[in-house]
């Protein structure tokens, strides 16, 4: 497998992340972590309402470009279903035991300088390098 380098298309990815987290924190007075989000969705009380219709506005993203191009986004998962299950599995154990996810601790606890997002993000960045490293060059898949 081929990982393309596409630096415009991740910086415009970037600075939309970073403005939705700030509008966020500037309207609502919240962190913008994915995995809070889910939960306050399913779980929520007060506040439900507008975890809903960002992850609503999440699901219709590929229906806006296929609006916008006639063609669905290009999507591509080059790994097994079990592999899938398998990395959740171990994503939702990090997330548990980390209190939070990269969105929350990468994009808004870096920008809060906070010391346990920063420890955190180091982490999982470390952490998924020596994943990668592994599944590719030791085992071979």
């Amino acid at each position: 497998m081929e990982t393309v380098f596409t630096p415009w298309m991740s910086l415009a990815g970037g600075v939309l992340i970073g403005l939705a987290s700030v509008l966020l924190m500037l309207f609502n007075g919240r962190i913008m972590g994915a995995t809070g989000i889910i939960s306050g969705a399913i779980f929520g009380g007060y506040d439900r309402w507008w975890r809903v219709a960002l992850l609503a506005g999440m699901i219709c993203g590929p229906f806006l470009v296929l609006a916008a191009t006639g063609a669905w986004p290009a999507i591509q998962v080059p790994v097994s279903k079990p592999m899938i299950l398998i990395g959740g599995f171990i994503v939702g154990v990090g997330v548990t035991l980390g209190s939070g996810c990269t969105s929350g601790h990468g994009v808004c606890g870096m920008a809060r300088l906070s010391p346990r997002s920063i420890a955190a993000t180091l982490t999982f960045m470390l952490t998924c390098a020596l994943t990668v490293y592994i599944i590719r060059h030791v085992i071979g898949l």
